[in-house]
């Protein structure tokens, strides 16, 4: 099911189909010194992982993370949508890319897009987390409008936080509802 698409690109749900990708994503080590977090170990940890958060997550909510599908070759490329946060009670944009696709705008292409999608389902807003160090993540949160809100520590590891309201909830919060 595609849940929208861009010029370069369509973002549609997650599929047992995907595992192969899902563990590239979450094992490349030039990927993960980016991200906090433990590599996966097996392609059948990424079905796991599709079986047991990202499947059920749509069920209850109807978004979360979207594979990221470059029109040009039918490929998916990474992934990018809301993930709730229990940390921090809020939904976070997170969004992961293989290698070979960093550079070309496809993360920011494909963060926007998730942005205007997750805008439709009321959520008061987003944030993002950041390693430190990241300067190309925040680049990207930079041109959604996220400005960084504090420094935290998250599974670990050092980050930045960055936030955005959407309109419709700062409208809400004037309307006092």
């Amino acid at each position: 099911m595609i849940v929208t698409e861009t010029e370069r690109l369509y973002l549609r749900r997650l599929t047992l189909d995907d595992a192969n990708t899902l563990f590239l994503l979450n094992s490349v080590p030039e990927i993960l010194k980016h991200l906090p977090g433990s590599p996966m170990k097996s392609i059948e940890d990424a079905r796991q992982v599709i079986n047991k958060l990202i499947l059920p997550f749509y069920d209850k909510f109807d978004y979360g993370r979207w594979a990221v599908v470059n029109k040009q070759d039918e490929r998916v490329i990474g992934y990018c949508g809301p993930k709730y946060l229990d940390k921090y009670h809020e939904v976070g944009l997170t969004f992961r890319f293989l290698p070979q696709y960093w550079g070309q705008g496809f993360a920011t292409e494909a963060a926007m897009a998730a942005m205007e999608v997750c805008q439709q389902y009321h959520l008061a807003g987003m944030i993002g987390v950041v390693l430190l160090g990241n300067k190309a993540c925040e680049r990207i949160l930079h041109k959604l409008e996220m400005h960084e809100k504090e420094h935290d520590h998250y599974l670990g590891y050092r980050v930045k936080i960055f936030h955005r309201l959407f309109v419709h909830s700062s409208k809400a919060l004037m309307m006092g509802t």
